[in-house]
């Protein structure tokens, strides 16, 4: 069973904690300090951050503060719509590695495909092999926008980062990134908080005597997925990082996928597990 170490080996061999760390909506200032550092003491080893969050500078002062050595933080940040291309990629890319002060990035991601991405993916492959990212990626990424990057690249990108919960089930994507050694990472695994009190998630909590963020994390994890979910509350921090003790069943998994596809159906207890 996976615990809060364990990491997934990216196709360039670079280890990317399972688990992580979104700052999306941390503010600013003390609030994204103080997550990254009750991440970092409670064992979070990843921290996803991009420009468009405002907070990289924060992310970089609380890993720099931290016990914890920087070989041992993975840290993403991505690029921005409004930096596409290939001089912008570049200069972006710079500005973020120094707002976080950290020397290097460990993944570097174009957060949307969009604009001239073909060229910010030419800059993407510059910093890569100049050392300065250990990883590149994208985000948002559907499997047409995928193949059209693979039919024009030397690289493989490391990580498709996307949103990815029982209710947005991507099944065809996930399999698509398998085949093509393209790590899934999921963002909003907790549904943005939309679905997060669904009867059926409840249900199934209280079975495993688990919250339903702790169920829906781990879900995302038995599929073999990198999860990043975000919060600037120390508890819920601690709480979404307390899955690594229990397994959901193999038939709880399948009632959990057909939830994009159904949601009319009801978790019974009663049934065979």
């Amino acid at each position: 069973m996976k615990n809060i170490g364990t990491t997934a080996k990216l196709n360039n061999g670079v280890e990317i904690p399972y688990l992580g760390l979104g700052v999306y909506q941390a503010r600013a200032g003390q609030q994204a300090q103080n997550a990254v550092k009750w991440a970092l003491e409670t064992g979070y080893r990843q921290i996803d951050t991009a420009k468009f969050y405002g907070n990289e500078r924060d992310v970089g002062e609380a890993v720099r503060a931290s016990a914890v050595p920087r070989a041992e933080v993975f840290v993403t940040t991505k690029l921005w719509n409004s930096d596409h291309g290939y001089e912008q990629a570049l200069q972006a890319f710079e500005r973020s590695n120094k707002a976080l002060g950290l020397d290097y990035v460990d993944l570097y991601l174009i957060h949307w495909p969009q604009g001239n991405r073909a060229d910010s993916w030419r800059a993407l492959l510059e910093i890569y092999e100049s050392g300065k990212s250990r990883a590149i990626g994208v985000s948002n990424y559907t499997i047409r926008h995928l193949e059209e990057l693979l039919s024009d690249s030397p690289v493989v990108p490391a990580v498709n980062q996307v949103e990815f919960h029982p209710f947005l089930y991507q099944k065809d994507l996930l399999e698509f990134c398998r085949a093509h050694d393209i790590q899934l990472q999921a963002y909003s695994p907790l549904t943005k908080g939309y679905r997060l009190n669904d009867a059926n998630i409840t249900r199934i909590a209280e079975h495993y005597s688990k919250s339903n963020a702790q169920i829906l994390i781990r879900w995302a994890l038995q599929h073999d997925v990198v999860v990043i979910p975000k919060s600037s509350n120390q508890g819920r921090i601690q709480e979404n990082a307390d899955v690594f003790d229990f397994e959901i069943s193999e038939a709880d998994m399948a009632f959990l996928d057909a939830l994009d596809e159904d949601s009319h159906i009801t978790w019974d207890p009663s049934d065979v597990r």
